[in-house]
């Protein structure tokens, strides 16, 4: 059966770009017009919407997908959850997969309540998902992916400089981010669609390729989420390190380097629209050439 991974796939390939554009969206990447229209919370996430949608019409043919920080959002209390939805859903409308970034996880019934909060019927596609809570943290996430054709993205091995205080340490003879890649293969083992790839995906940071080899190896059946491109350092020739041996099984998460593309030196005087296409565009032809490598 098809699951939601499948159609990831299946849009990256159409597209041929394994790019993800986050809408890390804050009131200095955008337009000065829009900027001076935020003078308070309601007026500040109207904006943000906006923006994203400007956005989402220049790189709904250049990319498979979106990502939404949810803390950019919750910032603004109620408005900036409404600008969060009402972006989910033009992404949507426009063809686009959605994932939130939301690192959710409790114990059983709460994780049941954010399970039915974010991949609901009228949720996202995907959310990303903190596994220290363990095996009845997860389950119900994985029951709603199963139930109503969601993924989720667990945390392995995340691209910031101090995960490897608590993901590098050594449990039984492997470090923990092998252990949880286990756990994350284990939990998706029943939601593996047509392309051989699991609804449970991973994340695993384009910082760390050696990290993200020896996780490939280990799990041929696991989709990656690749942060740390671009403004964390990552580049194409680290990312190309989570992709599996035909140049899949993985997409790259890109923020900053295409929503405020428009205020680097390199896109100096295109609009944020035509700034963002070629942003996209240019990380398509990095990955491509690093994935040929």
């Amino acid at each position: 059966m098809k699951n939601i991974t499948d159609k990831l796939i299946e849009k990256i390939d159409a597209i041929g770009n394994p790019t993800v554009a986050g809408l890390d969206t804050r009131i200095e990447f955008l337009p000065e017009r829009l900027r001076k229209l935020a003078t308070d919370g309601e007026s500040a996430a109207q904006a943000i919407t906006e923006y994203n949608c400007i956005l989402i019409d220049a790189l709904k043919g250049l990319v498979p997908a979106v990502k939404i920080q949810s803390a950019y959002y919750e910032m603004y209390a109620h408005y900036g959850i409404k600008a969060m939805y009402t972006t989910a859903a033009y992404a949507m409308s426009n063809g686009l997969i959605v994932m939130a970034d939301v690192k959710r996880n409790d114990i059983g019934s709460t994780a049941e309540a954010y399970a039915a909060a974010y991949l609901g019927k009228t949720g996202y596609d995907y959310i990303t998902v903190n596994p220290y809570l363990g095996s009845d943290g997860i389950k119900p996430f994985t029951d709603a992916c199963a139930s109503n054709g969601k993924g989720i993205f667990v945390l392995a091995r995340n691209s910031n400089p101090s995960a490897a205080e608590l993901q590098d340490l050594d449990v039984g003879g492997e470090k923990l981010y092998m252990r949880v890649g286990r756990l994350i293969a284990e939990w998706g083992n029943t939601l593996i669609g047509e392309h051989g790839y699991s609804a449970v995906g991973a994340v695993v940071g384009a910082t760390h390729p050696d990290e993200a080899r020896r996780l490939r190896e280990l799990l041929p059946t696991v989709f990656f989420l690749v942060p740390g491109y671009g403004a964390q350092g990552g580049k194409g020739r680290d990312a190309a390190a989570a992709f599996d041996a035909r140049g899949g099984g993985a997409i790259v998460n890109n923020s900053r380097g295409i929503i405020a593309a428009h205020l680097s030196e390199r896109y100096k005087g295109m609009t944020p629209a035509a700034a963002a296409a070629a942003a996209a565009t240019d990380m398509r032809e990095d990955l491509a050439a690093a994935l040929k490598r």
